[in-house]
Formats: structure tokens, C-alpha cells, sequence
């Protein structure tokens, strides 16, 4: 047994541990909505959470729906 290599695999996962307690204590105080660009920090937590949920969720298409712009042509005609 090496106890050396037991001890840094030990400290290795130790600070993983309190990464992971530091960015979910952040994640609970800043549960409001606020104006403007969200952290970096606070991004990159979202984007890695949402890339497991991308398969399962439709992207959103952005722009006007094809529907309202005939019907604001037809509504300018009449």
C-alpha cells in the first residue's frame, strides 16, 4: 500500500469536494433574476448543466413566426 499516493489521491478529491460546495453555495444566493451578463462562473455552471439536457429539449428559433408576417400584409392592405 502507498500511503503517499493515497494521501494526494485523497487531497485531489478533498478539493474537488469543496469546488463543487463553492459553486453550489453561489448558485443558491443568486437565485433572483438580475439585469445585464450573468458571471462567467455562473455561465459555464448553466452551459454544462444544459448540455445534457440539449438533446432532450428543442432549441428555440428566434425572429418572427412566418404566420404574423402575412398577416401584417393582409392587415396594411385592408
Amino acid at each position: 500500500m502507498d500511503v503517499d499516493k493515497m494521501l494526494a489521491e485523497l487531497r485531489l478529491e478533498r478539493e474537488q469536494i469543496e469546488e463543487a460546495i463553492l459553486t453550489l453555495e453561489r448558485l443558491a444566493r443568486g437565485r433572483g433574476r438580475r439585469r445585464g451578463r450573468p458571471p462567467s462562473w455562473l455561465r459555464e455552471a448553466t452551459a454544462e448543466a444544459e448540455s445534457f439536457v440539449d438533446n432532450a429539449v428543442e432549441t428555440k428559433r428566434r425572429g418572427r413566426p412566418p404566420a404574423t408576417k402575412s398577416a401584417l400584409v393582409h392587415a396594411v392592405e385592408a
